[in-house]
């Protein structure tokens, strides 16, 4: 997949859907993820995950929050690139005279190095060099699959009482849900999970499934590929950064896993058609 700086917001990828019984493939829409470095006045300041447009007002809203400007007229200019090169990933803005950038105060932290022009490959390259590939065998049925987000929601005693939190669940080959974890933010959930099976020694996972509530991102693949976990399971769609991920570190990824479907966008070897969780 090119998934190369653009303003694009979606993109298409090829999706083994399996629904009540019944398989096949077929094209589906997945809205695209990418990496934006955010400069000013040409030294890196963070990288964000986004969806490519209106990348000025995500860098202007961004310098507000961490007290950089305090108003329109902090900012000069904002164009691609730096220093010169082009660069559809990256926005340098270039501050007024009198305005310090106290890089101290920031409340987020610097992930950003000195280079630019920023694409989801070089990400994706990035951070594949610190986790080998997944080695699996792993196989687990489309309908055991997508049976998962209930037992997951069933289990959600907070949510129940709110409505408000996000959830990760780790089940392994023999159905048994190993732990769940619900925080307001997805990213945290699958941070506490992984936790717990650290804690646990029971890392690798490389015959388990997590399961996520919303949608799956490029981190959450990544931090799933820290833990050696061969499939992740989402109620909602993925991002096409996400997929790009997963085919390079061979995970399997399912999303839209609702009742009687799943679709398959990755590594469809270890889903099949069969009953039960193998």
């Amino acid at each position: 997949m090119n998934i190369q700086g653009s303003t694009r917001q979606q993109t298409s990828a090829a999706v083994w859907n399996w629904r009540d019984g019944a398989s096949g493939w077929y094209r589906d829409e997945v809205v695209v993820e990418e990496p934006l470095e955010i400069r000013v006045n040409d030294r890196a300041l963070s990288v964000t995950m986004r969806t490519p447009g209106r990348d000025e007002e995500l860098a202007a809203g961004f310098l507000l929050a961490e007290r950089v400007v305090s108003g329109e007229r902090d900012i000069v200019s904002m164009a691609r690139g730096c220093s010169g090169r082009a660069g559809s990933n990256v926005i340098n803005v270039a501050l007024a005279p009198g305005v310090h950038l106290d890089l101290e105060h920031l409340t987020r932290h610097v992930v950003a190095n000195s280079s630019c022009g920023l694409c989801g490959s070089a990400t994706i390259d990035a951070a594949a060099r610190h986790f080998p590939s997944v080695r699996s065998n792993a196989r687990f049925a489309a309908s055991w699959i997508a049976s998962l987000p209930d037992r997951m929601a069933d289990a959600q005693v907070t949510f129940q009482r709110t409505g408000g939190l996000h959830a990760a669940a780790l089940f392994d080959e023999r159905g048994d849900m190993l732990v769940l974890r619900e925080d307001i933010g997805r990213h945290n959930a699958v941070d506490k999970v992984i936790g717990h099976a650290l804690v646990k020694r029971w890392l690798p996972l490389s015959r388990h499934v997590l399961v996520v509530s919303g949608r799956t991102s490029f981190e959450i693949m990544q931090k799933a590929l820290a833990a050696n976990i061969p499939v992740v399971a989402a109620v909602s769609a993925p991002s096409s950064l996400a997929i790009a991920f997963a085919q390079r570190s061979g995970q399997t990824l399912v999303g839209f896993v609702r009742g009687d479907r799943v679709n398959v966008y990755t590594h469809r070897r270890r889903i099949n058609c069969g009953e039960g969780g193998r």
